[in-house]
C-alpha cells in the first residue's frame, strides 16, 4: 500500500477514537499490504452487551470491512480473575457455569454488528489452561511490580489502604499475554483498558514480536448522562432489548447527550451533527431519529417504525395501545392488591412505594391516595411507570 493511502486509511480508522498509540505505527502496518490481526477482548462477566459496547464493536467492524482479520476474544479465563479496572474493591469471581452461559450469549449478540462468517472467535482459556506454573512465572518475569502498580486504580486502593490481592496483579499480565498468543497487530478497547493494552505492547516486545497498535475508544455515558453505560448502574440500553423498550429508553436521554450519542452510535453526516450541536435540530425530533436509526440497525425498518408509532401513540398522543394485555377482575380491589395480582409490584411495600412516587395512573389520572380502590367497569386502564400498562375488564 502506498504511503499516502496508508495514512488516509489510518486516519479513517482513527475516527471517533480517543487515542491511537500510535498513528504512525498503524500507518506503517497498513503499508505492509497484508490483513492485520485486530483484537477486541471482552470478559463474559454479564449476560448482555449494550450500546456502550457497540462503540468499540463498530470500530472493529470498520477494520473488518477493510479486509482485516477481526478477532473477538472471549475472556473466559480472565473472567475467573475479574477485571479490577475502575474497582475500589475486589470483584467476586464467577462460576464456570456462569462464564460459559454468558460467553454463548456474547457470541450471538456480537453477530448483530460483526459478520460472523468473517469473525475469528477465540477464548483465552485455549492457551492459559495449558500454561503451567513455570511458564506463568516466566511471563511474570517480563514486568516489574512497580510497573504494575502504576495503574491508577491500584495506586488509589493502596493509598486508601484498601486490599489489593495478588491475583488482581495477574489480570493485566494475562490480558497482555493474550496479544502475544494471538500475534495481534492492533488491539481495541475502552479508555479504561489503556493500561492493560500497553502492558501487552511490553510483553510482545519481550517475546520478540512487533508491539501492537493500541486504539482506545470513548466510554459512552448511560441514560443518566453521568456514569458510563452499565447494566449494574441501571442506565444501559441492551443490544437484546425489545425494539419498543430500546426506542423508549433512547427517548429518555438528556438533551445535552444527543451530540455524543449521534457521534458514537450513528453514521450521521457532519451537517446533521452540526445542527444537533448548535441546537438547530429540535431535541425531540433528534431523539426520534436516533431511536429509529438504532432500532432499525438491530431489528430492521419495520420494527423501528412500529416502535416509533407505539411511542408516539402512548406517550405523545396518550392513546392506549391496542395490543396491551387485558385482565379480568370481577370485584373492586385495593390498588396495592391489584398491582400485586397483575405482577406490577412484587410486594405490598413495593406497591405502596410506587403509589407514593406518583408512578401509578388509573385512566390517565395519577393515583395519590394509598387507599384508592379500583372498580372494574368504572375504571379501565392501569399504568405503572412508562412501560407497564393493562386494560382491566370486569
Amino acid at each position: 500500500m502506498e504511503e499516502h493511502e496508508a495514512k488516509e486509511q489510518a486516519q479513517e480508522l482513527a475516527r471517533n477514537a480517543s487515542e491511537v498509540i500510535s498513528a504512525e505505527e498503524l500507518a506503517a502496518k497498513l503499508r505492509e499490504g497484508r490483513p492485520l490481526r485486530v483484537k477486541l477482548g471482552m470478559d463474559p462477566t454479564a449476560p448482555d452487551l449494550h450500546l456502550g459496547h457497540s462503540v468499540t464493536l463498530k470500530k472493529l467492524r470498520d477494520f473488518q470491512r477493510r479486509g482485516h482479520t477481526v478477532i473477538f476474544l472471549v475472556g473466559d479465563f480472565t473472567a475467573m480473575i475479574g477485571d479490577p479496572t475502575g474497582r475500589s474493591e475486589t470483584r467476586k469471581p464467577l462460576t464456570r457455569e456462569q462464564i460459559v452461559a454468558n460467553a454463548e450469549t456474547y457470541q450471538r449478540q456480537v453477530s448483530k454488528i460483526l459478520d460472523p462468517a468473517l469473525t475469528e472467535v477465540r477464548f483465552n482459556s485455549e492457551w492459559m489452561d495449558k500454561l503451567d506454573l513455570r511458564a506463568l512465572i516466566e511471563i511474570a518475569a517480563k514486568l516489574s511490580v512497580a510497573r504494575m502498580l502504576e495503574r491508577d486504580d491500584f495506586e488509589k486502593r493502596l493509598a486508601e489502604q484498601q486490599p489489593l490481592f495478588l491475583h488482581e496483579l495477574l489480570y493485566p499480565l494475562v490480558q497482555g499475554y493474550d496479544s502475544v498468543a494471538l500475534h495481534a497487530d492492533v488491539e481495541l478497547g475502552g479508555t479504561d483498558q489503556k493500561f492493560n493494552m500497553l502492558v501487552a505492547r511490553e510483553l510482545q516486545r519481550a517475546f520478540g514480536q512487533p508491539p501492537q497498535v493500541v486504539i482506545t475508544m470513548p466510554l459512552l455515558e448511560g441514560l443518566d448522562g453521568v456514569r458510563k453505560m452499565s447494566k449494574s448502574y441501571g442506565n444501559a440500553v441492551g443490544l437484546t432489548d425489545e425494539p419498543r423498550d430500546m426506542f423508549g429508553k433512547l427517548m429518555s436521554i438528556p438533551d445535552r447527550m444527543m451530540p455524543r450519542y449521534f457521534e458514537l452510535l450513528t453514521g450521521a453526516a457532519p451537517a446533521e451533527l452540526a445542527a444537533i450541536r448548535s441546537g438547530e435540530a429540535h431535541p425531540m425530533q433528534a431523539k426520534k431519529r436516533l431511536a429509529t436509526a438504532t432500532v432499525a440497525e438491530y431489528y430492521g425498518d419495520a420494527a423501528a417504525t412500529d416502535a416509533r408509532d407505539y411511542f408516539e401513540s402512548k406517550f405523545q398522543r396518550r392513546e392506549v395501545p391496542r395490543d396491551v394485555p387485558v385482565f379480568r377482575v370481577a370485584t373492586e380491589l385495593w390498588i396495592c392488591e391489584l398491582l400485586k395480582q397483575l405482577g406490577f409490584a412484587g410486594s405490598t411495600n413495593e406497591a405502596r412505594r410506587l403509589v407514593g412516587q406518583g408512578a401509578v395512573r388509573v385512566d390517565r389520572q395519577t393515583v395519590t391516595d394509598i387507599n384508592f380502590h379500583f372498580v372494574p367497569g368504572e375504571h379501565r386502564i392501569l399504568e405503572v411507570g412508562k412501560r407497564r400498562v393493562a386494560r382491566i375488564e370486569p
